[in-house]
């Protein structure tokens, strides 16, 4: 049996985003700039599906800006809020996602933008109270804070967090909502941000497209540049077959959310009360309470003496796919920058289970009989 718990790396594309794209890879090809029937008939089908998707989050179609993925939206918003928006300080977290944390630092060393890191509880959770007492400085200021964090699934109080940031108007929101697009709702204009993400893969959309959310009363310069594509924000041919596929992920993410919520979040539950049996001394990485945790993200410490670094090759043997930490991380010799920022870590192996509308209870019981026979062995 082959399990795949690796979903907060990248999801499967369903079947029904395949048979959606299919048409667009050889009847209806045409350059989307073009202005002949070819081209007319693709622009018309990137403009049908950027109305949906802005529909999903009560956007404007022109607040929508298809992108290569969450990295390059996380970079464009960061970038241009220096470049075009005049922030000369950035306040985030040590826990962020490196989209988010290597683009500071980028701009710390290229433009000199001070960067403030805000303190993180034993959970993941950043300092409000910090926040508060730092926005009170009248300087141009973006606060970059992730929805839910990819590693730990802690999650932000996003509401609570922009309605701090919008009681001042040299202050810009912008927040990494990678794992958070496709599985909870979303209403800009209640919401009042000024930047989310979004990359399809992570909701069982194709791989290479994305978006980002710029609210319509910003104005902003593109920072890849080459032609006049998405209304001048970004340069180059539209990915066509990706933008179809994003706009049914996310027609398929948004029917029945909040069955498929529930349907995770019991499994989640269920994995982590046997677990909880296998082994008193397994614990938890991250929120569990169920408002403040993402429900398909779950990072487990298991004591390194019955669990040492092998574990996650023992899980591949038996067929179940998991991760360590964060899929960008990996291959490399460093550890998990969000880890790291944890207390109770040393003794520790953490691994990353992550779900999908896709699982059952059946692949979480046989991953739960499969760490059972490991642990036994080590003892």
């Amino acid at each position: 049996m082959e399990v795949y718990l690796d979903n907060a790396a990248t999801t499967p594309i369903a079947k029904e985003v395949i048979k959606e794209i299919e048409p667009y890879l050889h009847t209806y090809f045409g350059n989307p700039s073009s202005t002949h029937s070819f081209g007319r008939k693709t622009k018309n089908a990137i403009e049908i599906n950027r109305r949906k998707i802005a529909n999903f989050i009560n956007a404007d179609t022109n607040e929508i800006v298809f992108t290569s993925g969450g990295t390059e939206a996380d970079n464009m918003a960061m970038r241009c809020a220096v470049l075009d928006l005049g922030v000369k300080r950035i306040i985030t977290s040590k826990i962020e996602h490196h989209a988010v944390g290597h683009t500071a630092e980028c701009l710390k060393k290229s433009h000199h933008t001070e960067i403030i890191y805000l303190t993180t509880d034993e959970f993941g959770n950043p300092s409000i109270d910090e926040l508060k007492e730092y926005l009170k400085k009248d300087v141009k200021t973006l606060v970059s804070l992730m929805h839910a964090n990819n590693e730990i699934g802690t999650l932000l109080p996003i509401e609570e967090v922009s309605s701090i940031c919008h009681e001042y108007q040299h202050v810009y929101f912008h927040s990494d909502t990678v794992q958070t697009m496709g599985h909870y709702k979303f209403d800009v204009k209640k919401l009042k941000i000024d930047f989310l993400v979004c990359s399809a893969h992570k909701f069982h959309g194709p791989k290479g497209i994305g978006f980002l959310y710029v609210n319509k009363n910003l104005h902003l310069n593109p920072i890849i540049t080459g032609g006049s594509q998405e209304r001048s924000h970004r340069g180059g041919t539209e990915n066509l077959y990706g933008i179809i596929g994003l706009g049914k992920a996310m027609e398929l993410a948004f029917t029945d959310l909040e069955d498929h919520q529930q349907h995770v979040q019991n499994l989640k539950t269920h994995l982590i009360e046997q677990l909880r049996k296998i082994d008193s001394r397994i614990k938890f990485n991250g929120e569990l309470n169920i408002q403040k945790s993402l429900y398909t993200v779950l990072s487990v410490r298991f004591p390194k003496d019955i669990c040492n670094s092998m574990l996650l090759f023992s899980l591949d043997i038996h067929g179940i796919a998991t991760s360590g930490g964060s899929a960008c991380s990996s291959g490399s010799t460093k550890g998990s920058h969000v880890l790291a920022e944890l207390p109770d870590q040393d003794d520790y192996q953490s691994v990353r289970f992550s779900f999908s509308r896709y699982n059952t209870k059946k692949e979480v019981e046989f991953t739960l009989d499969k760490i059972s026979s490991i642990v036994a062995n080590k003892k």
